[in-house]
C-alpha cells in the first residue's frame, strides 16, 4: 500500500491531521515576533576608560595601548578599533559571528584585570565594558521637555522616573540618554581674590571636600533608649556651599562665596538638547536580541500612559520616533502581496482547469503549506519579517505545483473510466515517488544558502529555511490531502456539463497550443539560430550584471533621518549652539519635516560635534523620499558658514562597531603615527574630489587649539613648586 493510500482510505484521520496543522499554524502565527529583518547578533563588546584632563595622545599611549595588547590575545576577535578623545578612550571589539558573546565578555573582563597593573594609577575607576549589538537600532525615541523646569530637574524625571521603569520592561535591553544634565554645584573662583588672600585652589578644593561628607555617625546607647545619630554633613544646594569657611585671613573667616561664584548647575554644562524651542533630553530605547519590536514598543507606550499621570504639568513627554510603525507598514505590505499572490495563483488555476472543485483542491495546498510553515518557524525561533514573508510569497508558486501534478494524474485515470476512489489510489501510487523527488530536489536548491558565511549567511539563512519548509510541507499536503479530496469531491469528466464560456475558452487554448506547436517545430528546425540567440541573451545578461548598481541592503524610508554636525575644532560652546540652531532652523523650514530634536556638544571627547534626529511626515503625506530630502537639504547646509552637516537615513543593519557620520567607513592604519597623521588629510582631500562621493569626513581631529606649558624645573624647584 502506498503512502497516499493510507490517507485516502482514512479521510477522518486525514482531516484531523490537517486540522492539527491548521490549528498549530494559526496559534504560532499569533505568537511569532514581528521585525523588519531576521535577528542578526554581532558579538560586540565596548570598553570605556576615563582619565579627566588627559590629552588624546596620553589616552592612546597610557590607556588604550595596554588594553589593546591584552585584548589581542583573546580568541575570535575579528576587528578591534579604539577612539581616543580628551579624557576618554573607547575600544570596540567585534568578534566572529559564531563566538559566544557571554564567553567573550568573560575573556574581556580577564584581560582588563591583567591590564590594570599597566594603567595609570590615577584613573577614577577601572575600565568598564558592556555587550552591545551595533545591528540593533533603538526601537523608540522619547523626548522629555519643559518650558519652566531647570535641566537637572527634567533629567531627574527622565533618568530616574522614566528610564529606570522602562528598563524593567520585558524585551528592553537598555535606555540610552542623550542631553542628560545631572545636578551639580558649580564653583567658579576668582584668581585675584585668591591671590589677595594667599589661598591656593587646592586649599579651596580641600575645604569643600571636608565640608561635604556623608558618613555613618553611629548610635548613642542610654539606659532606656538608643538614638541613631544623623548629621547634616551632605550639602545639596549652592546655598549650603556658599558659607563654607575656606581659611582665615587676619583672624576673619574667608567664606567660599567671597572667592567666586557658587551656583546651582549641572555636571557638564557644555551639552544641550532642544526639541522645538524648549530644552529637553532624548531617551533612546533598545530591545533585547530576539525580542518582538512591535510588542516592546507597545509595552513602552502602555507604560508611558501610566507614567504621564505622575509627571508634573510642566513636563511634556513626546514620542519622537517609533520604529514599529514602519515595521508594521512594511510587514503589512508584504502580507498584502502574499494574499494577492495567492488569489492570482487560484485565478490562474481556475482559468486553465475551468472546474470549481478541481480548482479548490490544489488551491488548498497553498494556505495549508504556509500555515504549517508558521508552526515550524515558531519552533525554530524565527520572526515575521520582510525576508521570511518574501520567502513565503515566492513559495506560493512552488507549493501548488505538486498538488496540480497529483490532481492531473488522478483526472487522467478518471478520463480512462475509473471511479474517483480507484483513480485516486492508482494515480497517487504512480505519481507519489515523482512528487517526492520533485519536492526534495526543489528544497535542495536552497541548501547551499545555509552554508553562506558572514552577515549575508545570517540574513538569508532564515529565508532559505522558510522557503524549504514550505516546499516540504506542500509535498506532504500533495501526498495526503490532495488525493483524499480528489477521491471524495472530483467528478468524472463524463458527468461534468460545460457552459458556453468553456467552449469559447477551449478554442482559445487550442489556438495557443497550436501556436506553441508551430513555434516548437520552427525552433527545432533552426537550431543554430536558437543557439545563437541563447548565446546573445547570455552575453547581454552578463554585461548588464556588470554595469547594474550593486549594494548590500536597499535604503529604507522609515520616516526618520539621523545626522551629525561638525563645527571647526576649538569652537566655544556658545558659538557651537548658535551654529546648531542655524542648522535646526534650516531643517524645520523643510515642508516634509514634522519634528526635530537637536543636540550640541558631546558628553566625552570632542566639543565641536552635535546631532540631529529628524522625524519626517508619513510617506503618504509627502512627495519626496528620505534620500531626496537629504539631497534637498545638503546645499542649504553648505550655505551655513563654520559647520558641516552629515545626514543619513538609518540603515536597516549597522555593520561595524560604531556609528559614523557617513554611510561607508574606511580605516587607515600604520605603525608610524606621524606618517599616519600626515596621510589622513591627504586621503580625505582626494576622496572629497572623487566623483560620486558626498559627506566625506574624518574622525581624526588634530587642529584643536591648545596651550603648551613648558615647566622650568630648576626655577620651580627653587621656589618649592613641584610638577604636581
Amino acid at each position: 500500500m502506498s503512502f497516499s493510500a493510507l490517507f485516502i482510505k482514512r479521510p477522518v484521520m486525514t482531516t484531523i491531521v490537517m486540522g492539527g496543522i491548521l490549528v498549530f499554524g494559526v496559534m504560532a502565527y499569533r505568537l511569532l515576533r514581528v521585525s523588519d529583518l531576521p535577528n542578526v547578533d554581532f558579538p560586540t563588546i565596548s570598553v570605556s576608560a576615563s582619565l579627566p584632563g588627559a590629552s588624546p595622545e596620553t589616552m592612546a599611549s597610557s590607556v588604550a595601548t595596554p588594553l589593546e595588547k591584552e585584548f589581542s590575545t583573546i580568541a575570535g576577535v575579528d576587528t578591534m578599533s579604539s577612539s581616543n578623545a580628551l579624557g576618554s578612550s573607547q575600544i570596540t571589539l567585534q568578534f566572529v559571528l559564531d563566538r559566544d558573546i557571554d564567553a567573550a565578555a568573560q575573556d574581556v573582563q580577564a584581560a582588563i584585570a591583567r591590564a590594570n597593573r599597566q594603567l595609570p594609577q590615577n584613573l577614577p575607576y577601572p575600565p568598564t565594558y558592556q555587550k552591545v549589538n551595533p545591528a540593533d537600532q533603538p526601537v523608540i525615541y522619547l523626548v522629555l521637555t519643559s518650558p519652566t523646569l531647570p535641566p537637572w530637574v527634567l533629567d531627574e524625571y527622565g533618568e530616574t522616573t522614566i528610564a529606570q521603569r522602562i528598563s524593567t520592561l520585558s524585551g528592553v535591553a537598555q535606555v540610552m540618554v542623550y542631553g542628560s544634565q545631572k545636578y551639580a554645584v558649580r564653583v567658579q573662583l576668582d584668581p585675584r581674590a585668591l591671590a589677595v588672600r594667599g589661598i591656593g585652589i587646592n586649599d579651596v578644593s580641600q575645604a569643600v571636600q571636608d565640608a561635604n561628607v556623608n558618613l555613618p555617625n553611629g548610635v548613642l546607647y542610654g539606659p532606656d533608649k538608643a538614638f541613631t545619630l544623623q548629621a547634616d554633613g551632605q550639602l545639596t544646594s549652592a546655598d549650603s556651599y556658599r558659607p563654607i569657611i575656606v581659611s582665615y585671613c587676619d583672624g576673619k573667616p574667608v567664606r567660599l562665596d567671597q572667592l567666586g561664584r557658587v551656583t546651582d548647575s549641572v555636571e557638564n554644562n557644555k551639552v544641550a538638547a532642544w526639541f522645538g524651542d524648549n530644552r529637553g533630553i532624548l531617551l533612546a530605547i533598545q530591545r533585547q536580541p530576539g525580542a518582538n519590536t512591535v510588542e516592546v514598543t507597545k509595552r513602552v507606550r502602555d507604560l508611558l500612559r501610566a507614567l504621564e499621570a505622575h509627571l508634573p504639568a510642566a513636563v511634556h513627554l513626546d514620542v519622537l520616533f517609533d520604529r514599529s510603525q514602519s515595521i508594521r507598514e512594511s510587514v503589512s505590505d508584504v502580507r498584502a502581496t502574499l494574499l494577492v499572490t495567492l488569489c492570482l495563483v487560484v485565478l490562474v488555476i481556475f482559468l486553465f482547469l475551468r472546474n470549481l472543485s478541481a480548482t479548490v483542491i490544489p488551491s488548498l495546498a497553498m494556505p495549508m503549506s504556509i500555515v504549517g510553515t508558521f508552526a515550524v518557524m515558531y519552533l525554530l525561533g524565527y520572526s515575521l519579517d520582510n525576508l521570511s514573508l518574501m520567502a513565503l510569497t515566492l513559495s506560493v508558486g512552488f507549493v501548488v505545483d505538486d498538488a496540480i501534478v497529483m490532481l492531473e494524474n488522478i483526472v487522467r485515470h478518471m478520463e480512462m473510466g475509473e471511479r474517483p476512489r480507484d483513480a485516486a489510489l492508482a494515480g497517487s501510487r504512480e505519481i507519489g515517488f515523482t512528487i517526492l523527488s520533485m519536492t526534495l530536489s526543489l528544497a535542495a536548491v536552497f541548501i547551499p544558502v545555509l552554508f553562506l558565511g558572514g552577515i549575508v549567511g545570517r540574513l538569508f539563512r532564515e529565508f532559505a529555511v522558510v522557503i524549504g519548509l514550505a516546499v516540504l510541507i506542500s509535498g506532504f499536503i500533495s501526498l495526503t490531502l490532495t488525493p483524499m479530496l480528489s477521491s471524495r469531491f472530483l467528478r468524472p469528466p463524463a458527468e461534468v456539463t460545460h457552459h458556453r464560456l468553456y467552449a469559447v475558452s477551449e478554442r482559445m487554448f487550442a489556438a495557443l497550443l497550436d501556436a506553441y506547436r508551430r513555434g516548437l517545430r520552427w525552433a527545432l528546425g533552426h537550431r543554430r539560430t536558437m543557439m545563437a540567440a541563447t548565446a546573445a541573451i547570455t552575453a547581454v545578461t552578463v554585461a548588464l550584471f556588470a554595469v547594474i548598481p550593486k549594494g548590500f541592503i536597499p535604503s529604507q524610508d522609515i520616516d526618520m533621518l539621523f545626522g551629525q554636525t561638525e563645527a571647526v575644532e576649538g569652537i566655544s560652546f556658545d558659538a557651537l549652539v548658535r551654529h546648531q540652531k542655524a542648522v535646526a532652523a534650516v531643517i524645520r523650514a523643510d515642508p516634509d519635516v514634522e519634528a526635530l530634536l537637536s543636540s550640541a556638544g558631546a558628553r566625552t571627547g570632542a566639543g565641536n560635534l552635535g546631532r540631529v534626529w529628524i522625524r519626517l511626515k508619513p510617506r503618504a503625506g509627502r512627495a519626496a523620499t528620505a534620500d531626496q530630502v537629504i539631497d534637498r537639504l545638503r546645499p542649504k547646509f553648505a550655505q551655513i558658514p563654520g559647520i558641516r552637516v552629515y545626514l543619513q537615513s538609518p540603515p536597516a543593519i549597522q555593520v561595524g562597531g560604531r556609528m559614523t557620520s557617513s554611510q561607508y567607513q574606511l580605516t587607515l592604519q600604520g605603525p608610524d603615527t606621524d606618517e599616519l597623521y600626515r596621510s589622513v588629510p591627504q586621503l580625505e582631500a582626494r576622496l572629497r574630489g572623487a566623483p560620486g562621493l558626498v559627506d566625506v569626513t574624518s574622525d581624526l581631529r588634530l587642529s584643536n587649539p591648545q596651550v603648551n606649558v613648558r615647566i622650568q624645573r630648576d626655577q620651580a624647584s627653587s621656589v618649592g613648586v613641584s610638577a604636581t
